[in-house]
């Protein structure tokens, strides 16, 4: 396997990402009504996700600039027709122009402009710049996380009950059957609910199915980097830029949770009735 890229290269380029991040942030914000439907030009895609034009905007303009930067890498983003070729490339620039396209759509500010550099298929570099809540969260495989440039930890909670946790109301109920924990507010964006466990905000989030590459790589590397981890449902760590990228159920904590959040997983599944 080739070696990672030297961390000083990675720290080099940080700059001009985030940079990059935060003019496409500001494109999306021009259309963005904080608290009212969104001004861009919206339409829903195959399978009923919506779009708008400010997605689309992002994408294109995101594409132009990091392509510039590592001209070798390829390219894997929501917006974009996937291309196979990235599956031989050694690195892949993996984004989402807008995750938590509903929030930014009725004017919600929980939606982030997420950019992660993948080497071999793990993070290395990622970016979560959230432009209507003037937080922008970056990482460097093994330089720590930081929140508007102050590094951030996740907190110290090593019990469920009391922590704070967010996720879909299913899964937050099904969990509330075993454990008294507090379920925080909903948070539209998923890398968002990742990089708020990274700063210690909240202390656990659960994922549904179906998340995809874009939703996590960047958002994964900032909780990583802040001492957490996100894990599927058995304890695995995520595997980015396969042939299909996308992901089942996941967990995610500050490393004091990891232990009791997979045994209540474990006693949940325990728990359902089994299909004959």
């Amino acid at each position: 396997m080739m070696e990672s890229i030297p961390l000083p290269i990675a720290e080099d380029m940080l700059p001009a990402v985030e940079a990059s991040c935060r003019e496409a942030g500001q494109l999306a914000l021009d259309l963005f009504r904080p608290g009212a439907q969104t001004a861009a030009k919206t339409w829903s895609k195959a399978g009923g996700s919506p779009v708008t034009e400010a997605d689309i905007g992002v994408d294109t303009f995101l594409h132009v600039r990091l392509s510039a930067l590592l001209p070798d890498a390829a390219w894997l983003s929501e917006e974009t027709v996937d291309d196979a070729l990235r599956l031989s490339r050694r690195f892949v620039w993996v984004v989402d122009p807008i995750d938590g396209t509903r929030a930014f759509m009725t004017g919600s500010p929980d939606w982030a402009v997420c950019v992660a550099l993948l080497d071999e298929g793990k993070p290395i570099l990622g970016v979560v710049h959230a432009p209507a809540g003037a937080t922008t969260y970056t990482a460097i495989s093994g330089g720590g996380a930081m929140s508007n440039g102050r590094p951030i930890r996740t907190s110290a909670v090593d019990t469920l009950a009391g922590a704070r946790i967010a996720g879909p109301k299913p899964m937050l109920d099904a969990l509330a059957r075993l454990e008294n924990f507090i379920a925080a507010d909903k948070i539209p964006s998923l890398a968002l609910r990742l990089t708020r466990i990274a700063d210690g905000t909240i202390d656990a989030g659960l994922v549904s199915p179906d998340a995809r590459d874009w939703d996590l790589a960047a958002a994964d590397l900032v909780l990583s980097e802040a001492g957490g981890q996100v894990t599927t449902g058995e304890g695995e760590a995520l595997s980015y830029n396969r042939e299909v990228p996308v992901h089942g159920m996941l967990v995610a904590s500050g490393s004091s949770l990891v232990a009791p959040l997979a045994q209540a997983l474990r006693r949940l599944r325990e728990s359902q009735p089994q299909r004959s």
